[in-house]
């Protein structure tokens, strides 16, 4: 985890500035160390900077605080002892406008306490040297933001392979150039992947696991730990279902957490829907359909017996895209969402009435059995065709009249077949939004996206073959009795 008094801002190495031509800035003292990283770039004339830095600057001065006497004394090591314990990364001297040179006095100190001791030559201003920092800060910025956006692309692409767990993992793994692996329950390794670690780090990683597993109120969701040759960090999956993501790396860089916690995000939905056992359930149920079985031998593997068919199409004049369909499905409560050109149909288990969802109209069918699906679905999509004609947000398909109920279901049948025998079924569908809708050419033109014109040849074309006045109201009710045949 990364040190709280560090600024929070991404360190650009020592060396990167000191290559800058245009500052001309050279290291007199302290180790040369490439890996040396300010956070910060700091202006002060204190005798006592300490009360005033957080960690991790390079502090700048022009010596106005040294007094005369300075060098024969103690100030100099006094001052650096100062800097270093307030946890300063290195310390540029302008030569100018108070000094020619930089005092002997602290070069010897910088040395003694290892502290990088940088000359700013006169012709370069301390604004210039912040200036700097804050550029090579925003392309380290710049850098790390590319690297997360590249390592999301990568690990979501992953996650979408038939293999997605050990793909998520081996991604990981060669994004933090280490080791990544997926603990069970039982805290036994699932999957792995990566550069392999020491036993001490791996004992080490493994213990980290209990700390974030989840144990009741307060258990971390990620811990972090640092061994002599690993950068190690857990991270707890799902709601309680057990499972978590160790890493192991040779050493943390920006960004590295981020990516890790993307990884995290994707295993939890992965390891949820597997614990969960609903992403089974509904592939068997699938399995089933495709090799024959009844639809109410695989609707118990689905959750229930009686179900609702709901189809919607989004307000917007773009076709539904699979997220949306499927947070539509979230938001009605099944997980059994199919996208069908402009129209998403929804089998839900019946239950609470759906509820209209913004944005979107729907169409609902009556409740019906696994038998009915096929009917449900039509009804659905007349409901629908129905909802768009009038601008609601949601119609329901009507329960079956009392006067069906008074005929055999078998001579209903037998009537509407033979009297609807002289129509194709595109002329069929017409009538059938024509009637439901009192007659209206241009709602029936909305629900069926054609152009009036069309209904009225339709409709005329109808009467025709019928050889009925579609104008009588018995002839319309006869109609509408057989027209409500699934």
């Amino acid at each position: 985890m990364p040190d709280p008094a560090v600024p929070p801002t991404p360190p650009v190495p020592l060396a990167a500035l000191l290559a800058r031509e245009d500052l001309g800035l050279r290291q007199i003292a302290g180790p040369a160390d490439p890996s040396a990283v300010v956070h910060w770039a700091h202006t002060s004339e204190m005798a006592d900077p300490y009360p005033y830095l957080l960690g991790g600057e390079l502090l700048l001065t022009a010596g106005v605080h040294i007094p005369e006497a300075a060098g024969s004394g103690t100030y100099f090591d006094d001052y650096v002892s100062r800097i270093v314990a307030a946890g300063g990364a290195a310390l540029g001297f302008g030569v100018a406008p108070v000094h020619d040179t930089v005092p002997r006095a602290l070069v010897a100190a910088c040395d003694s306490y290892e502290l990088p001791l940088i000359e700013v030559p006169p012709r370069t201003t301390f604004s210039a040297v912040a200036r700097a920092v804050w550029q090579l800060m925003a392309q380290a910025r710049h850098a790390e933001l590319r690297r997360v956006t590249e390592a999301q692309q990568s690990l979501a692409a992953a996650a979408s392979r038939p293999d997605p767990v050990p793909s998520v993992l081996r991604q990981l793994a060669q994004r933090v150039g280490g080791w990544a692996v997926l603990y069970g329950p039982d805290g036994v390794e699932v999957a792995a992947a990566g550069r392999q670690v020491g036993t001490a780090a791996r004992e080490a990683l493994t213990g980290l696991t209990e700390v974030v597993r989840p144990s009741g109120p307060g258990t971390p969701t990620s811990a972090g730990h640092a061994t002599a040759d690993a950068h190690l960090a857990a991270y707890s999956l799902g709601a309680g279902h057990g499972f978590v993501l160790g890493v192991a790396a040779p050493q943390r860089d920006p960004g590295d957490h981020t990516i890790a916690s993307v990884a995290a995000v994707l295993l939890s939905l992965l390891t949820g829907e597997h614990q969960s056992g609903s992403g089974a359930a509904r592939s068997s149920a699938l399995v089933r359909l495709l090799l024959g079985a009844p639809a109410q031998d695989v609707a118990p593997l689905l959750g229930g017996e009686r179900w609702v068919v709901v189809h919607a199409r989004p307000d917007t004049l773009t076709a539904p895209d699979p997220v949306a369909a499927s947070a539509l499905g979230a938001a009605l409560g099944s997980p059994l969402v199919d996208v069908a050109r402009e129209v998403v149909r929804v089998l839900l288990p019946a239950g609470p009435e759906p509820a209209p969802q913004p944005g979107w109209t729907l169409g609902v069918s009556a409740v019906a059995g696994p038998r009915e699906w096929a009917a449900a679905d039509v009804q659905a999509g007349r409901a629908l065709a129905r909802a768009r004609a009038t601008r609601a947000g949601l119609v329901r398909y009507g329960a079956r009249p009392v006067l069906a109920d008074l005929v055999p279901e078998a001579d209903a049948e037998a009537h509407a077949r033979a009297l609807l025998a002289p129509l194709a079924p595109a002329l069929t569908e017409t009538l059938r939004t024509w009637l439901s809708l009192h007659g209206s050419w241009d709602r029936t033109a909305v629900a069926l996206d054609v152009h009036r014109n069309t209904v009225r040849q339709r409709i005329a074309k109808c009467a025709a073959l019928l050889e009925r006045d579609l104008d009588d109201p018995d002839v319309r009710m006869e109609l509408w009795f057989a027209l409500r045949r699934p």
